[in-house]
């Protein structure tokens, strides 16, 4: 099952994370099949692809609930139903 969830880098107390399509058995730092956004939770800044994303979410792929709530704030699910 392909999943999107987030994935860490950057240096300790400096966290940020991308946004990654990856298979759900994959570890949480390993080879993502795409790179879909980023987010900063020290700025709440957020950049996505979202045309990416919703065909992602077309397949059938499923965000985890912190990837659901940022998708939320950001109005991708009304682009995926309409």
């Amino acid at each position: 099952m392909i999943k999107l969830r987030l994935k860490k880098y950057g240096k300790k107390r400096e966290v940020s994370y991308r946004i990654v399509a990856i298979n759900s058995a994959s570890r949480r730092d390993g080879r993502p099949l795409e790179e879909l956004g980023f987010y900063n939770p020290r700025t709440d800044e957020t950049r996505l692809n979202v045309p990416a994303i919703v065909t992602r979410l077309k397949q059938g792929a499923q965000p985890t609930e912190t990837v659901r709530s940022i998708l939320k704030k950001a109005q991708v699910f009304e682009q995926v139903n309409g």
